[in-house]
């Protein structure tokens, strides 16, 4: 990867916003129809940070129904392995069990090293290795590799030399110490590029050379890597300006669960205020505090024809921050109204109460789950104008952008909406009720078929 890297890290100085691309090829598309048939089934195991039932997160979602999906074909067989951190590392009894069914396994994992993510649990390389033997897959295609290690991918290589790996990057995580999310950690500045300086300045407990070998260390498993995916072309072009060779990292978007059935939800009133609508996780990096900022400036000029509805979770977030949630919302003006959390069951329906969806990130995002769901029903998108958001919502056509971070400038983007309400209205009804973005199931297999005929062709 050293060759990829000297050139890539050259091309990656001038790919900021505003640069010209780096050259990321798409994934191969299915052709349309019913699907090919094959000789034999493809054997896939999809492998994710989490499990469904344990964490409502976007990456483990889009494993899921992934895996549901491909179970459902007559030309695929698959298993899906998540993980559970909340029974503890050192808890006796089984490292991989099967609560969920016979597809399903669950690894209770262990002692973890966040800095570099090497996986410290003495039981986890036996019996992961015990596990590919007895599945035998054509394919593994892990959502994260967090919880599990980068040593995982070596462990895959051992037990199984003639499986296909491949890696779905939901974030930046390799690049970026500060949770993988490119912001500087005193100030939450977007950071546009990594390097040991100027990693050190937010993490000083730490030297330069921990943060070099931390990149070697990540690089030397994901050498093992057949394949990346990358749900923008946003985040895929990071990674290559990191090191990833442009060749082998396609962009291909998440397969996410269809609109969920539930009662009829009524449309917004076009008589009272604008409704804007807040939903997922809350926390600092979401925005949270820019949507409060706007919602106070409007309070100030007396100006009551938008109202704020948040929806979503506190309560993960670090204690400080939710103090200062809890404080800012019980000063909020009636302007702004905070529902709490809701069931993916409900999402479709609370969407379709309110006149817009709002992404206020203040980080880069990837592909936020809540832009599809927001398309998926007829509902534009006001967003930050940085990174997979910018790339997702079309200003003008699927939404509206907005300088990162400025309050001031949603607050005058708001009231010019309201005042003109035809213009959101006009956006809404030419949208076309789902989210062209989504991938198939079509595509995955495609991308899984032409991996497994290079192994093919390799052992020929």
């Amino acid at each position: 990867m050293a060759r990829a890297r000297s050139q890539a890290s050259s091309a990656g100085r001038s790919a900021g916003p505003g640069a010209a691309p780096l050259a990321v090829p798409d994934a191969p598309a299915a052709q349309a129809g019913s699907p090919v048939p094959h000789a034999r089934k493809l054997r896939v195991l999809i492998a994710a940070h989490s499990h469904p039932e344990l964490s409502n997160g976007g990456g483990e979602i889009a494993a899921f129904e992934l895996f549901r999906g491909l179970q459902a074909r007559d030309d695929c067989e698959a298993w899906f392995l998540g993980c559970d951190r909340s029974a503890g590392g050192d808890r006796p009894g089984a490292v991989l069990s099967q609560p969920y069914s016979d597809r399903e396994y669950l690894y209770c994992t262990g002692e973890f090293d966040w800095f570099k993510f090497a996986n410290r649990d003495p039981r986890f390389p036996a019996e992961i290795k015990s596990l590919f033997r007895t599945i035998a897959p054509d394919v593994v295609h892990f959502h994260h590799y967090i919880n599990f290690g980068v040593e995982v991918f070596q462990h895959l290589r051992t037990a199984a030399p003639s499986c296909r790996i491949l890696l779905t990057l939901h974030e930046y995580l390799a690049i970026c110490h500060h949770y993988g999310q490119m912001v500087t950690k005193d100030h939450r500045n977007p950071c546009y590029q990594s390097s040991p300086s100027r990693c050190q300045r937010c993490f000083p407990e730490f030297g330069k050379s921990d943060f070099f070998l931390r990149q070697h260390y990540i690089e030397r498993y994901f050498d093992l890597v057949d394949g990346f995916i990358a749900p923008s072309r946003f985040l895929a072009e990071r990674y290559v300006a990191w090191g990833i060779p442009a060749g082998k990292i396609a962009v291909l978007e998440n397969v996410m669960p269809q609109a969920l059935a539930g009662p009829p939800a009524p449309s917004p009133a076009e008589d009272g205020p604008l409704r804007v609508g807040f939903f997922g996780q809350i926390s600092a990096l979401k925005g949270i505090n820019v949507l409060f900022d706007a919602a106070e400036a409007l309070a100030a000029q007396g100006f009551d024809a938008v109202a704020f509805e948040i929806f979503g979770d506190y309560r993960g977030q670090p204690p400080e921050f939710q103090a200062d949630f809890l404080q800012r919302l019980a000063k909020a003006g009636g302007n702004v109204r905070f529902h709490g959390p809701y069931d993916r069951v409900r999402v479709d329906q609370l969407m379709q109460s309110v006149h817009a969806v709002l992404v206020p990130s203040i980080w880069w995002e990837n592909s936020p789950v809540v832009i599809q769901e927001a398309l998926r029903n007829r509902r534009p998108v006001i967003c930050s104008d940085i990174g997979g958001m910018a790339e997702k919502v079309r200003d003008g056509i699927d939404g509206f952008h907005f300088p990162v971070g400025s309050a001031m400038a949603l607050t005058g983007l708001l009231r010019q909406l309201a005042a003109d309400r035809a213009r959101l209205a006009g956006l809404a009804a030419a949208l076309p009720g789902r989210a062209e973005l989504v991938s198939t199931l079509d595509d995955y297999v495609a991308l899984y078929r032409a991996q497994a005929t290079q192994t093919i062709s390799t052992e020929r």
